[in-house]
């Protein structure tokens, strides 16, 4: 299987140069050269899904179209691989660039502020469906698929077998992105360490209970501190990772549902309502109301406060001290380099860079020493919140491409998503977005070698892992502001509290923006009367809501772990 995995992008091009028109000639050494039998339709079905391609094709053939995302593996494998298959396949040229994500956001935000087209089609985080939705600007996929995209959706196109639709449909109903790729950020443990019959006894002596997965934020408090210079194979090491500079990276750290794992915001899957993992609160027609705790929202609130009080606690006590001074990617790889024991969030994304041969984190026969499981949750969390961040990579079609050239896209994105090339796309990046790969017999070979990672999107924990929602109505505007205001706590600048409210007020000078220009119609932002906490608490409590809560004094809860492999048996069942 491995071989299979590794064809090279050089072999791939060979396979179809010469083929300037669409046909199934180029299709077939496709298939044969990359896909084989690494897919969930068999060949027959691979061939027919490839003839559609050509025959809806046919009309643009020879056009030159540009789309556009961020660069991670799965992006570059589309980039160097798909791209070229399709463009041999279907005649239509495609130019996938691969830039930063924030540069992908930048590109997004000339085009509908400009109307000009500067991309036909953008793979953009579902973060931004609140914003979709609210200016109108970008193609409900679903008013496309029935209507001017009908004659090139695909048939086989499958929606109901996608894990991430629900993250990209906007209150109105309607799908305004197709996901592309999938990766969460989960607990990561030295599960070797774990299992370790003196860590196990020495921990049991101290603290009273079994070292395992933690789940809750007291139990990860405590192993943290138990691991922090504990010596393991002559080795002094750490029972945290975390980074602090303050930097654009800072933002999503924390954006990416650190504050809904403390326990803030609402009830809901895929998101909190009326309050989200933002802290920011909607009316019942969708319209932003607030993120202060004075408007009932709550980003201030104590959940979020503490949610920073214990990221400050952490990344002092337990973590390298160089991770003070860290951005995101220079801390991505510390944990591969074997001194750290426990992470209470790794983005899945990387799980490819976690089992590469040779790394101190690896055994020798290619397994890994470490596992993923389910992030644990703080002291204000309740059952039915979400627990944690997916990232999903989705599609988008914006009003102003020009019909033609947006058809032309359409068929690439969903060549790129299509049942016939996600299994082998999948084992590539790692990132999932399809039922059918997921469950596909390879995945069980590989499953050994990937640390928890299947289980886990085989089990039915997967849907409290959930992107930004669709509270929030201008991303790009607002997300840019977390880095800077949790920057000055990080720094020790400011307290947690002060943060927080820092970062609630700039928030709502941008709703007040917004609901002033008027901008986005009856869907925008219409900000609410302010009262203290205790109103807002009592109004929650009346309607059956939680958010926002009132401080709870002993925010050290009885600590609560589970054995690792008992857990992953229980999600079989």
């Amino acid at each position: 299987m491995r071989k299979q995995l590794l064809t090279t992008t050089a072999a791939m091009l060979l396979a179809f140069t010469g083929s300037a028109f669409a046909d199934m000639d180029a299709a077939k050494k496709f298939l044969d050269a990359e896909i084989g039998d690494m897919s969930s339709l068999d060949r027959t079905a691979q061939e027919a899904e490839m003839q559609w391609f050509v025959d809806a094709a046919k009309p643009f053939a020879g056009m030159e179209i540009k789309v556009v995302s961020e660069t991670i593996t799965t992006h570059e494998y589309e980039s160097k691989v798909l791209a070229p298959a399709f463009t041999a396949i279907t005649g239509i040229k495609i130019t996938h660039d691969l830039i930063g994500e924030g540069d992908v956001v930048e590109k997004l935000q000339t085009q509908m502020q400009s109307g000009e087209n500067v991309y036909d089609a953008y793979v953009n985080d579902s973060d931004l469906i609140g914003t979709h939705w609210r200016y109108q600007q970008a193609r409900s996929l679903t008013k496309w698929m029935a209507n001017e995209g009908k004659d090139v959706t695909n048939p086989g196109l499958d929606l109901e077998d996608f894990i991430g639709l629900k993250f990209t449909t906007a209150p109105d109903g309607d799908l305004y992105q197709l996901p592309d790729q999938q990766f969460a950020n989960l607990y990561w443990f030295r599960y070797d360490w774990f299992n370790d019959e003196k860590n196990k006894a020495d921990f049991k002596a101290k603290y009273g209970y079994d070292l395992g997965v933690p789940v809750n934020w007291s139990a990860y408090e405590d192993i943290a501190e138990f691991f922090t210079g504990r010596e393991i194979d002559g080795k002094k090491v750490y029972g945290h990772m975390d980074y602090g500079k303050k930097d654009p990276s800072l933002g999503w750290r924390f954006t990416d549902a650190w504050l809904s794992m403390a326990g803030n915001g609402d009830k809901g899957l895929p998101n909190g309502l009326p309050v989200d993992e933002w802290g920011i609160k909607v009316d019942e027609k969708s319209r932003p109301v607030g993120s202060c705790v004075a408007r009932g929202g709550d980003t201030n609130g104590p959940a979020s406060v503490y949610a920073i009080q214990k990221y400050l606690d952490w990344l002092k006590a337990y973590a390298p001290a160089s991770a003070q001074g860290m951005t995101f990617s220079e801390s991505g790889p510390v944990p591969s380099q074997g001194e750290i024991a426990q992470q209470m969030f790794t983005y899945t994304a990387f799980t490819a860079d976690f089992v590469k041969d040779g790394l101190p984190v690896v055994n020798a026969d290619g397994t890994p020493k470490w596992r993923f499981a389910p992030s644990p949750h703080g002291v204000y969390w309740k059952d039915g919140m979400k627990l944690g961040y997916q990232d999903v990579g989705s599609w988008t079609l914006l009003k102003s491409t020009p019909d033609d050239r947006a058809k032309a896209a359409w068929l690439y994105a969903q060549f790129v998503v299509s049942k016939t090339v996600d299994v082998k796309k999948s084992h590539t990046g790692l990132t999932l977005i399809r039922e059918s790969s997921i469950a596909h017999p390879s995945f069980t070979e590989r499953a050994p070698k990937l640390g928890g990672l299947i289980e886990f999107y085989r089990s039915p924990a997967r849907v409290q892992w959930s992107p930004t929602g669709t509270n929030i109505p201008d991303y790009p505007k607002l997300a840019q502001l977390w880095w800077q205001a949790i920057g000055d706590a990080s720094s020790g600048a400011k307290t947690a509290q002060e943060a927080m409210d820092s970062l609630c007020a700039e928030q709502e000078k941008v709703l007040e923006r917004l609901e002033r220009a008027g901008v986005q119609g009856d869907i925008g932002p219409k900000l609410a009367e302010e009262h203290d906490l205790a109103y807002w608490n009592k109004d929650a409590a009346e309607k059956g809501n939680i958010a926002p809560q009132l401080k709870i004094e002993n925010e050290k809860e009885k600590p609560l772990t589970v054995n690792y492999d008992e857990l992953v048996k229980s999600w079989q069942k």
